[in-house]
C-alpha cells in the first residue's frame, strides 16, 4: 500500500506528547437529541481540557519537542483566544517565556485567560489574519520562534490525539464525525488520522457561513483568501485555510457544511441542554452542521459524532445567543403584516392569530388607511406551524411577509419604535445602508468621523450585543443616483439595503416592506 501524506501522520499523532498536560476527554451520548434525530449523536468533549479547548494538545505537543531540543526560552503566538492559551499554559507547564498577539476583538475572557498562564499579550488588529502578520513580523526582527496555530506538523498531530480517543473511546461503528473548521489544524489531524484507521469513515466539515475559507478553497482547487470573515465564531474567524493543512484535507474530505449564526445559536443550547455547560460560538459549530445535514440528508440510525472544540465564551455573548436560538431551530417566525387602519381591525387580526404564543408584537398607526404590525410567533413544529398561520392570515385577506431569514429585521427593526421621515426627507428621497465594524473602544465615533459632513443622517440604530462587531442601520437624505458617491473607509464592510419610496412609506418603527430590497 503507497503511503500517503495522511497516512504518514498516524504514528506522529500516536507518539504525540500532550498527556503531561491534557485530559483524555469524554465522549458522550446526547440522548435527548439522538431521540430527536433518530440517530446516535455524541458529542466528543474537549471544553473539559484545563484551558476549556483543544488547542491545548497540539501547542503543548509543539512546545515539548522544543523544549527537548533545549534550544527555545522564547516563544510568540498569534490568536483569537483558544490557541494562545495553549501556548501560554504549555510555556508555564515548560517554563518557557510567551508572548502572545491577540486582535483587539478577543473575547475578554480569553485576554483575562492568556494573562493568567503568564503570557505577555499584546492587542492588535481587528481580526486573526492581522495579529498573526504581527506576530510574524515581530517573530523574525526579535529571531523569536513563532508558534503556528495550525499549520505545523507538531501542532496537528497534537490536534489528531481528538480523533485517536475518538476511535479508542467509541471501537463500534461510527458513521460520520463532524469537525470544525477555521484555518485546519484539528480536521486535518483528527481526519488524517480516523481516515488512515478507518476509511469507511465520513469526515465532515463544518464553517460559519461568513468564514468558509476550506469550502471556497476546496471548490476553486486551491488556497482563496477570503475578504471578509464574520466574528460570531471568533475561533475559526479566519480569513484562509492554512497550506499545510490544506494538502492533507483535500486528499480524504468527504464534504463541507455551513451553518448561520442562528443554526449555531440552536446549538448552544442543545449542548447546554444535554451537558449542563455552554460552548463557544466555534465549540457549538460542529453540532449545528450535524443537525443541518441530518435533516437535510434524512439519515436514520446512523453514528454522529460531533466535536465540541471549546467553551471561552464571553458571558455578555449569551444575551444574543438566547435572541437567536429559536430562529435557529426554526421554532419562531417573524411576520410584518398591515392591517386596515379602522375600528375592530387589530381586534379582527388577533382573533386569527387564535391563542398562537406570540413573542412579540408591535403596532403602529401608518395613515387613514392602514397600520402596520410587526410580529413574532413561536411554535413547536416550526415549518408546518408556520406555513399554517401564513395560509389562516392570507384567508382573512392578509398579506404576511416572511422577516424569519431577514438580518435587517432581527437586529435592527424588531428594536425600533418611532416616527416616519419628515416630508422633506421623503421627496428629495433617502438611502439606507447596514454596517458592520469591530467591537472595539471608540469603534462607533471612528465610523461617524469617517463618514465626515458630507450627508444629512435621517436615520440611524446602533446595537451592541456581547458580539465581537458592532451593527449600524443608517439613512441618508439623497437620491438613488447619488448611492455610489457614499463612501466608508475600507475597513467597514456595508450593504446597501433600500431607496426612498420604500423607507418614507415603510420605515416607521415596525413596519416593513422594505425588507422586500434586503441582500443579507
Amino acid at each position: 500500500m503507497k503511503k500517503t501524506k495522511s497516512s504518514s501522520y498516524v504514528h506522529k499523532i500516536e507518539t504525540s506528547n500532550v498527556y503531561d498536560v491534557a485530559t483524555v476527554t469524554p465522549l458522550s451520548k446526547l440522548d435527548r437529541l439522538s431521540k430527536d434525530l433518530g440517530n446516535s449523536v455524541l458529542l466528543k468533549r474537549e471544553d473539559l481540557q484545563p484551558i476549556f479547548s483543544f488547542k491545548l494538545r497540539g501547542a503543548y505537543n509543539k512546545l515539548s519537542k522544543l523544549k527537548k531540543k533545549g534550544n527555545t526560552k522564547k516563544v510568540i503566538a498569534a490568536s483569537a483566544g483558544n490557541h494562545a492559551q495553549g501556548v501560554a499554559y504549555a510555556a508555564k507547564k515548560l517554563s518557557i517565556s510567551a508572548i502572545i498577539i491577540m486582535p483587539v476583538t478577543t473575547p475578554s475572557i480569553k485576554v483575562n485567560s492568556v494573562k493568567y498562564y503568564g503570557a505577555k499579550v499584546i492587542l492588535y488588529g481587528d481580526n486573526f489574519d492581522e495579529a498573526f502578520a504581527y506576530a510574524k513580523q515581530l517573530s523574525l526582527k526579535k529571531n523569536i520562534v513563532f508558534i503556528h496555530p495550525y499549520d505545523d506538523e507538531d501542532v496537528i498531530s497534537g490536534q489528531g490525539t481528538v480523533g485517536l480517543e475518538i476511535l479508542e473511546a467509541h471501537p463500534d461503528k461510527i458513521d460520520t464525525i463532524f469537525i470544525p473548521v477555521g484555518g485546519g489544524g484539528l480536521i486535518a489531524g483528527v481526519g488524517a488520522y480516523v481516515k488512515s484507521i478507518n476509511p469507511n469513515i465520513k469526515i465532515i466539515g463544518v464553517e460559519p457561513d461568513d468564514a468558509a475559507c476550506l469550502k471556497v478553497a476546496l471548490e476553486a482547487n486551491k488556497i482563496v483568501p477570503l475578504k471578509e470573515v464574520g466574528l460570531f465564531a471568533d475561533g475559526v474567524a479566519v480569513k484562509q485555510i492554512g497550506k499545510l493543512t490544506f494538502s492533507l484535507i483535500r486528499e480524504w474530505i468527504d464534504e463541507v457544511v455551513t451553518v448561520s449564526v442562528d443554526e449555531i445559536c440552536a446549538a448552544v443550547q442543545d449542548t447546554f441542554e444535554a451537558t449542563r455547560t455552554i460552548p463557544e460560538p466555534a465549540g457549538a459549530l460542529s453540532l449545528a452542521g450535524l443537525k443541518k445535514l441530518t435533516s437535510k440528508k434524512r439519515w436514520k440510525n446512523k453514528t454522529l459524532v460531533a466535536i465540541n472544540s471549546g467553551a471561552n465564551i464571553n458571558f455578555d455573548r449569551l444575551s444574543h445567543i438566547v435572541e437567536r436560538v429559536q430562529l435557529g431551530e426554526k421554532k419562531e417566525a417573524l411576520f410584518s403584516v398591515s392591517i386596515p387602519e379602522e375600528k375592530g381591525s387589530f381586534r379582527s387580526f388577533c382573533k386569527t392569530l387564535g391563542k398562537r404564543m406570540i413573542s412579540e408584537f408591535n403596532y403602529r398607526a401608518d395613515d387613514e388607511s392602514k397600520a402596520y404590525i410587526f410580529l413574532a410567533c413561536r411554535f413547536n413544529d416550526g415549518t408546518s406551524e408556520k406555513r399554517k398561520l401564513i395560509n389562516d392570515l392570507k384567508a382573512k385577506s392578509y398579506s404576511p411577509l416572511d422577516l424569519s431569514d431577514n438580518e435587517i429585521a432581527k437586529l435592527h427593526i424588531k428594536h425600533m419604535v418611532g416616527g416616519r421621515a419628515p416630508k422633506h426627507i421623503s421627496e428629495y428621497g433617502e438611502l439606507i445602508f447596514r454596517v458592520e465594524f469591530p467591537e472595539k473602544p471608540g469603534a462607533l465615533i471612528n465610523f461617524l468621523n469617517s463618514l465626515g459632513d458630507k450627508w444629512n443622517i435621517t436615520l440611524f440604530h446602533y446595537r451592541n450585543q456581547g458580539a465581537a462587531y458592532g451593527r449600524v442601520l443608517i439613512g441618508f437624505q439623497a437620491k438613488q443616483k447619488e448611492k455610489n458617491q457614499f463612501s466608508i473607509s475600507v475597513s467597514y464592510s456595508y450593504i446597501f439595503e433600500a431607496t426612498g419610496d420604500l423607507v418614507s412609506e415603510c420605515l416607521h418603527g415596525t413596519a416593513f416592506p422594505l425588507f422586500l430590497k434586503t441582500k443579507a
